[in-house]
């Protein structure tokens, strides 16, 4: 699997994740590829993670390559000194259009690996920004000023907008062209109609904080094909209108 690199210097590297690749090995099964391996394998040294995304989600992520940088890194994260920017397709019509949601996360009682909002869960705050609304889908823009597990997830399915094709918080349900397209030919080569869309529709597409240096680091990756595809369907036949 070829891996996009965004940035790299002596001490750290700064790559573009793919989607459905996990960032650390599974505890249960070690054989399933990773992103921390495939780096170790491309860069023939050992790197530390100093953060993680979903493995649905793709994007901009950082491995350190020593421990002192490590170091460095997790603190700034630690103490929230990194700005970290997301884009993700929501499903509905977003009211308001921008704002804040503050507030507690913590695990679900009774489904393993799913968070909810919880009076006795860990402060998370999220500011989002409609970018385009359509009638059924809106393009988002998320800055997390906390990392709790699924956060972005989360907060917008308790406003009413899960990410969508999230098959924890949401429906699950793939992108098809037909759904907004009203005159949808299928190809005659194709038996059933292929989604354009069927993994979670969130993107990390940007990443800022200092080096140890004192210097800003900024690092963006453009939407992946796949939801920037969606996009330009739904802005085709699905425009919102006044």
């Amino acid at each position: 699997m070829k891996i996009e690199t965004l940035y790299e210097d002596d001490n750290l590297i700064v790559v573009n994740k793919p989607a459905g690749l996990l960032v650390v090995p599974d505890r249960f099964n070690s054989e399933i590829p990773s992103l921390n391996r495939l780096m170790e394998a491309k860069l023939k040294q050992h790197v530390w993670v100093v953060h993680r995304l979903d493995r649905d989600t793709s994007g901009v992520i950082c491995f350190a390559k020593n421990e002192e940088t490590h170091k460095h890194l997790s603190m700034l994260f630690m103490e929230h000194e990194v700005k970290k920017f997301y884009a993700g397709l929501v499903t509905g019509i977003v009211v308001p259009e921008e704002g804040r949601i503050e507030n507690m996360i913590a695990e679900h009682p009774g489904i393993p690996g799913k968070m909810i909002v919880a009076r006795k869960g860990k402060l998370s705050v999220t500011d989002y920004r409609v970018v385009e609304q359509w009638p059924l889908y809106a393009l988002m823009q998320f800055q997390i000023h906390t990392g709790r597990t699924h956060q972005i997830r989360v907060h917008m399915s308790y406003i009413g907008n899960p990410i969508a094709c999230d098959e924890l918080y949401g429906d699950g349900k793939p992108f098809f062209v037909s759904s907004i397209k009203r005159r949808y030919n299928q190809s005659e080569k194709e038996e059933q109609e292929r989604p354009l869309l069927n993994r979670l529709a969130l993107h990390s597409y940007k990443l800022e904080f200092e080096l140890a240096d004192g210097k800003l680091l900024s690092v963006e990756a453009p939407l992946p094909k796949d939801i920037a595809a969606t996009v330009n369907q739904l802005n085709k036949w699905c425009k919102q209108t006044p």
